[in-house]
């Protein structure tokens, strides 16, 4: 499993922007900015819609306003679910990414394999990334909730 301190591995994620899909490299992602990327194991499902995700949408100002570059939510869905959940979770200040295959999921070291539910996802966590480094790392124990929040990583910061 990534570590505080470890860089970022090779890998690409995809966004749909303006209904076109676009491919990012990890690179162009995380090089020479501040992000805070944030995983959940699925759209749509209860606390990512309730609490998560919305976390992160009402505080981006406050992110922002601590030197954020970009704020990534981060799931083992396509781009087109992940486009559609942010648009009704009115989560536009944040970058809706998808990891179809759960590949970077896996590079990470964060996937769990979650059987009937959805097979492969990404555990729950949150981290901040600075030019390519992960400086904090918050990974929640399964079926909690409570180091991923927003609140928690903005009090990190």
């Amino acid at each position: 499993m990534i570590k505080e301190n470890d860089l970022m591995p090779a890998g690409q994620l995809q966004e749909l922007v303006d209904g076109d899909m676009v491919t990012h490299s990890s690179n162009t992602l995380f090089d020479n900015k501040k992000v805070v990327l944030f995983a959940v194991p699925g759209a749509f499902t209860p606390t990512c819609s309730a609490a998560h995700l919305p976390g992160f949408v009402v505080h981006a100002d406050e992110f922002k306003a601590k030197g954020v570059d970009d704020i990534i939510c981060l799931s083992v869905n396509d781009a087109f679910v992940m486009s559609a959940w942010g648009d009704a979770q009115n989560a536009e200040h944040i970058r809706m990414l998808a990891d179809g295959d759960g590949s970077y999921t896996k590079a990470l070291g964060l996937d769990i394999d979650t059987a009937a539910f959805g097979g492969v996802r990404s555990q729950r966590y949150a981290m901040v990334i600075e030019n390519n480094k992960v400086t904090h790392l918050f990974v929640e124990q399964p079926k909690s909730f409570e180091v991923s929040k927003a609140e928690h990583v903005l009090n990190a910061l």
